[in-house]
């Protein structure tokens, strides 16, 4: 026993230790092109964290896993995609004065669809199933999940809903002497524009408001905040309410950041946002968005860097093989509490 607990945070050093070395000798190799794909890390890594704070914000109450929260960002990117061609009718490199008011009605129509659509999941799909054994939940989750992935089907069809490319890609700064130089462009802030006013309102609104002190109380214990007088159905209400806002708004960032959305994406990238809160400590606010910086960051560098890196096919393979060791060495996560089963 005694053993084991030495061997395995030795292994995990050793594994960490042996990715800084592969860093460094990329820095040392090609300076511009690290800080280059560092830059697109952290724009990925503000998508990954508006997608990981719902997972975490849900399990923190309920201690449910949400599969179906990357279908409901799914969603979000169709409504922004719907909104910004339908009607708005966005076209290649639109004037500003187009662009700005149809960013803020996409943003404005999911975060409120998501929000409704994510509360309504969780009244109708998850309510009557509170005392039932924690696999059924999960397997709701699991069938809510393809219900969504079923209408966006029936709704935008199986080819990908493409967009117009409208973000302005001008150059914001520039690092180092062109024509070698790296260039952090407008596009590239889009993301971190949205992640970063939405993050600081949510960690404001669980610290410092009433609704925020009822949501702690009842994650820490559902009954005795209801005998203190929090209504804990509304409080679980309003999380799913604001969890499927932050997926509405990852949707948006997304549609318009990659320019194009499927009905099964969801899938895909809330598999890799719920790495993300696992990594950082599932349940634990600030460790979703470190746990989402570090997977942005990890996906830029597999996928971009020249030494001895694995290459884009192998993207998905290294996330996962990511949340495997985490499970196994620290399954609480970085920043996560190991805290003792019940006997």
């Amino acid at each position: 026993m005694r053993a084991s607990s030495v061997v395995v945070p030795a292994i995990g050093l050793a594994l960490v230790a042996l990715v800084l070395v592969w860093l460094g000798i990329n820095v040392a190799k090609d300076w511009d092109q690290f800080f280059r794909i560092f830059l697109i890390g952290l724009t990925n890594g503000s998508l990954y964290a508006l997608i990981a704070l719902g997972y975490t914000l849900v399990y923190g109450i309920l201690e449910l896993i949400n599969f179906a929260h990357g279908d409901v960002f799914m969603i979000g990117g169709m409504i922004a995609a719907t909104v910004a061609m339908s009607v708005f009718g966005l076209q290649e490199d639109p004037a500003l004065g187009t662009l700005i008011p149809a960013i803020l009605v996409a943003l404005l129509i999911a975060m409120v669809g998501c929000a409704l659509l994510n509360a309504t999941i969780e009244r109708v799909a998850y309510k009557p199933l509170r005392r039932a054994p924690r696999l059924v939940p999960l397997i709701t989750a699991i069938g809510v999940s393809f219900i969504l992935q079923n209408v966006a089907l029936i709704w935008k069809g199986s080819a990908p809903v493409a967009m117009p490319r409208s973000l302005p890609d001008g150059a914001i700064f520039t690092v180092g002497t062109c024509p070698d130089c790296v260039v952090f462009r407008w596009d590239r802030l889009f993301p971190i524009l949205i992640t970063v006013p939405v993050l600081v309102g949510l960690v404001w609104l669980v610290r410092y408001t009433r609704r925020g002190k009822a949501m702690r109380a009842t994650a820490q214990d559902k009954d005795a905040a209801a005998m203190m007088g929090i209504d804990v159905n509304r409080t679980i209400g309003f999380v799913f309410l604001l969890a499927g806002a932050l997926a509405g708004a990852a949707g948006v960032l997304f549609a318009f950041y990659f320019q194009t959305i499927r009905y099964d994406t969801g899938f895909t990238i809330g598999l890799i946002a719920f790495t993300a809160a696992v990594l950082g400590g599932i349940g634990n606010l600030p460790g979703a968005v470190l746990g989402a910086m570090l997977i942005g960051l990890i996906q830029a560098f597999v996928e971009g860097l020249s030494w001895h890196s694995p290459g884009a096919g192998w993207t998905t393979t290294v996330v996962f093989t990511i949340l495997i060791l985490i499970l196994v060495f620290r399954p609480e996560g970085l920043l996560g509490e190991r805290t003792p089963e019940g006997g």
